[in-house]
């Protein structure tokens, strides 16, 4: 607001018209721009932390660019000397007429200015308003203005004028203030001091704006960023321990396994993970190899429903079942009801599928059994085949369920593929075994277990998946 006592001073140079127009016509579309990207997150899941934080910034960069563009449309009708009103982003308004629209920005702008040597104090209208006075009962005075502030931002006033009348500094700080209704408004406010003839401060003029509005939009955004940064580093310790925890349960195969007994053959067994190509979080997809006390060895692929931590420490559960009833000589249907009731007992009940083979190096057979999952792929003489599965369902499904076992003789130069079903799925098509099986070929050329990992890696492991995935490759040697 200017001051009478500025009479003296030279009058600043305003702007050219045509420079803020050309302002205004680009703010008016860069707000366009904004809205459109507003209205597109306006429609959204809420508990997406992400796309609310999205949302906020949209409507704080909204706000920030309406007030952008009424203080320019008030530069530029300040420079044609008409009275008129501007609306967002610099348009004419109809409504100025008949006084600023609320919520405009020519409404939350007000200016005082307190006379120190007649004690006079003039508040502009839009200055009442803003703090919900009655213009009859008078405008604050400096000593009158901290009795409406919070008591907490009360110092800060002080500060900010005795800094202005003592030490002549200019005023910019905010504060909050309490209406007659019980709201509350969060003011800006920008002044200086006024010197007399002599040097000495006459008086004290300031704007002030409520910048309520703009304040509630960075709460939200700086609301919603912590939360989002909270829930991300709460995702990223889970994983960290879901990895570890997977790592110390399903360690990495690579190399061959001893058989003991009559035979002198043995199995060459190599195996790896993939993780799912849509999610951070890791599965409850296993593997194992297991050499037994009889000579005998363990094989088996499984996985359980659900990812983080729940699913991984289900999956270590099942896994040491498996593995203590292997050891016990457990048969491979009895091993899966047994896994079947573990599960209905758990105090997390969740849906899995397994497979458990147990190769006999002796008669050279593999005994077999299945809950709800792939049957393991045999290739023998460069030709694959899925074996014929024995009856089993999904483990957690039913009660009192009896799964059966199968048996296959195994030959040397035989390679047994076991996988689960996310290595040939994907997105919402399922691929089947077709893809393994075309991989019959390069399998009959591999000399090692791992080649032949290294074969469905390189086939299928870059393809986009849904799920985790494991695969075990194991190849008889004579």
């Amino acid at each position: 607001m200017p001051s009478h006592l500025f009479a003296d001073r030279p009058a600043p140079q305003p702007p050219e018209r045509e420079a803020v127009d050309a302002l205004i016509n680009r703010a008016r579309l860069l707000r366009g721009d904004v809205d459109a990207v507003r209205r597109d997150t306006s429609v959204i899941d809420d508990d997406d932390l992400q796309l609310r934080w999205q949302r906020a910034l949209c409507e704080l960069a909204v706000h920030q660019l309406d007030d952008l563009g009424e203080h320019l449309g008030q530069l530029r009708d300040g420079i044609s000397g008409g009275p008129a009103a501007t609306g967002s982003a610099g348009t004419a308004s109809s409504e100025a007429q008949a006084g600023p629209p609320t919520g405009s920005l020519l409404s939350r702008v007000g200016s005082a200015e307190w006379n120190l040597l007649t004690d006079e104090v003039s508040w502009s209208e839009e200055l009442y308003q803003i703090f919900g006075r009655d213009a009859g009962k008078g405008a604050l005075s400096l000593d009158e203005l901290p009795s409406v502030l919070l008591s907490e931002d009360q110092p800060l006033l002080t500060s900010m004028v005795t800094d202005c009348l003592v030490d002549g500094r200019p005023i910019d700080g905010e504060f909050r203030i309490l209406l007659p209704d019980g709201g509350m408004r969060t003011l800006h406010m920008m002044g200086e001091p006024v010197l007399d003839a002599d040097g000495c401060t006459a008086s004290m003029w300031a704007v002030l704006r409520d910048v309520s509005r703009l304040r509630r939009s960075q709460h939200i955004v700086g609301r919603t960023r912590d939360t989002l940064r909270q829930r991300e580093h709460r995702a990223h310790t889970e994983h960290r321990m879901a990895v570890e925890l997977q790592e110390a349960v399903v360690p990495p195969w690579s190399g061959s396994l001893p058989v003991s007994g009559r035979s002198a053959g043995r199995l060459d067994i190599a195996a790896h993970y993939l993780p799912s190509g849509s999610s951070d979080l890791i599965g409850g997809d296993w593997y194992d190899a297991l050499p037994l006390p009889d000579g005998r060895t363990l094989l088996t692929v499984g996985d359980l429903t659900g990812h983080g931590i729940p699913a991984t420490s289900a999956m270590a559960m099942l896994l040491g079942a498996l593995r203590g009833m292997a050891v016990a000589g457990v048969e491979p249907g009895a091993v899966m009801s047994h896994l079947n009731q573990l599960i209905e007992c758990s105090a997390q009940p969740a849906l899995g599928s397994a497979v458990y083979c147990r190769f006999d190096p002796v008669a050279s057979t593999l005994t077999w059994a299945q809950a709800g999952h792939p049957a393991p792929l045999l290739f023998r003489n460069g030709v694959g085949r899925p074996l014929p599965a024995p009856d089993g369902v999904l483990l957690g499904a039913a009660s009192g369920v009896t799964y059966e076992q199968d048996q296959v003789d195994l030959l040397p130069g035989d390679v047994l593929v076991l996988h689960t079903d996310g290595l040939t799925r994907h997105d919402e098509r399922s691929a089947g075994p077709d893809t393994l099986l075309g991989l019959a070929p390069r399998f009959a050329a591999a000399r090692t277990a791992q080649d032949c990992v290294r074969a469905v890696v390189e086939e299928i492991g870059s393809a986009e998946r849904r799920d985790d995935a494991c695969v075990l490759v194991a190849r008889v040697e004579a």
